[in-house]
Order: structure tokens, then sequence, then C-alpha cells
């Protein structure tokens, strides 16, 4: 899954004057992905759901997406349960989504190889 390494990049800071992506930019980089990942609804943000074994298997998940997150300050919001966890990626400072999303999601899927 070659994604012109959208995993070993570093997100860069946003304002709200960082355009959103447009559908078409947006669908290239998704597809860069794991197939698992999906857009909601009106293309906003960008959503995996995971499994685990146990609860404690979950957390060290949690855990490891936050380090993640705050290493490249660009946080999800995360849902997590006995054994799973739903991963969002949407810059808030623009209302929709950004290159950093993909780099962000594009670790996770590193993680979680």
């Amino acid at each position: 899954m070659s994604n012109e390494d959208l995993s070993r990049q570093k997100c860069e800071a946003c304002d709200g004057q960082t355009p959103v992506l447009d559908r078409h930019e947006a669908a290239r980089l998704k597809a860069q992905l794991n197939e698992d990942w999906e857009f909601n609804e009106d293309h906003r943000e960008i959503r995996r759901a995971f499994k685990f074994k146990n609860f404690y298997h979950t957390i060290e998940f949690v855990n490891a997406v936050a380090w993640i997150a705050n290493r490249e300050g660009h946080h999800p919001d995360l849902e997590a349960g006995y054994n799973r966890c739903l991963v969002r990626f949407s810059t808030h400072a623009i209302g929709g989504l950004s290159r950093n999303d993909f780099i962000c999601a594009a670790k996770v899927d590193e993680l979680f190889r």
C-alpha cells in the first residue's frame, strides 16, 4: 500500500485560512489508506472502527493514538469501549478535511499493522 508515504510526513499547522480539501483530493488521499477508512455523510471527516481482543488492548491502542496525535499536534475524536475504538479525523480549525487528517490516519494504519 504505497501512499506517497503519508505515514512518514509531518502535519503542518492549520488555521482558519487553510482550505478544506475538495472531494477529489480527499478521495485520492483516502485511496492511499487502509480500505476500512470511510468518509462521513458530508465528507468532512474520515473514520475507521478498530476491534480488539479485550479492554487492555483497546486502551493500549488509544494511548498509542494519543501519543501520535500529540506528536503531530493533530487530534482525532476517539470513541472507545471494551473491545473497540472508533477513530475520527477532521481538521476542527477549518471544519473539514486537510492533508493532516490523512497523514495521521496513515500513521494509525502503521500502528495497527
